[in-house]
């Protein structure tokens, strides 16, 4: 059965890539007990994203990977003021707070997403969209118990940071589209970032673990293939076909994902807000689906 990608089933897409980056806590805390840094683990990501990406395209769409020079600032806005930004801070707040915290600051980008969007794409901010921008902030706060005790603030403030770095992606990626195609721009946009992080990772003393120790490697691959180059093929694919904005929110099933794993790998407390939370974001995603 062949899948089409239209507007009908891009929303789809979305929600997918959401998932897979939901998990990705169980990889990056697993490389954090190993001894690993969020430069280092933002590095081992990116590198075999990059990878898998390159080899993927030269195998059956090499034609695709050509960029012209004055087009290079897209890449690097996706990748380095993106993904080497919002990784390095998203692991900084994954290793500080729970994962479903993480998620929550992570997800202040649909809001940065939707005001960049209407000054840059002229999209309309319709009451709908107004409304399930409310639902899934509300949800994602909810979800964290944020206000609830004590703040950390280096892991709030990584949080946020990872938010507008991700808010990024959805911008700089809109530009890249208009020019090349989604496959070409998730690859480039992994080997600059692996490129920008190369010198500041240490990646001879990551080599030597890597070698010592196989679950490493394991964990890099699984990082690198399950939360990072299919998810972000698949956002991208979706992208493509519709919103930033209305992508950005319902990418929002990340945080939902973040909180089921926190409790079911990591035994974190799941509260009665959580639960309220996971149903304010799910609602937003329903009604933003039907909703045009």
């Amino acid at each position: 059965m062949t899948i089409r990608l239209d507007g009908k089933t891009a929303p789809f897409f979305i929600i997918a890539a959401g998932i897979c980056w939901g998990v990705i806590g169980i990889f990056s805390r697993q490389l954090a007990g190993l001894g690993f840094s969020p430069v280092q683990i933002a590095f081992g990501r990116s590198f075999v994203t990059a990878v898998v990406m390159v080899l993927f395209m030269a195998a059956t769409r090499s034609s695709e990977l050509a960029i012209a020079k004055r087009d290079i600032w897209m890449f690097l806005g996706t990748g380095l003021c993106s993904i080497v930004f919002f990784n390095i801070c998203y692991f900084t707040a994954i290793q500080l707070t729970t994962l479903s915290m993480a998620a929550i600051l992570l997800y202040t980008a649909p809001s940065i997403v939707m005001v960049l969007s209407i000054l840059l794409f002229k999209e309309a901010f319709t009451p709908v969209k107004a409304l399930c921008l409310v639902l899934a902030f509300a949800g994602c706060v909810l979800v964290s118990g944020l206000g609830v005790g004590k703040v950390n603030i280096p892991g709030v403030l990584a949080g946020l940071g990872a938010g507008f770095g991700y808010a990024l992606y959805s911008i700089f990626a809109r530009y890249a589209l208009a020019k090349y195609t989604p496959f070409a721009v998730t690859t480039w946009t992994f080997v600059v970032a692996a490129a920008g992080l190369v010198g500041f990772s240490h990646a001879g003393q990551i080599a030597a673990v890597v070698l010592a120790v196989p679950e490493a490697a394991a964990l890099f691959v699984l990082l690198g293939v399950v939360s990072t180059a299919l998810p972000f093929g698949l956002y991208t694919l979706g992208l493509n076909k519709m919103e930033a904005g209305k992508a950005s929110i319902l990418a929002s099933v990340e945080p939902l994902t973040s909180t089921l794993v926190g409790v079911a790998v990591f035994h974190e407390l799941l509260t009665a807000a959580g639960l309220g939370g996971i149903a304010c974001i799910l609602g937003a995603v329903v009604l933003l689906n039907c909703k045009s």
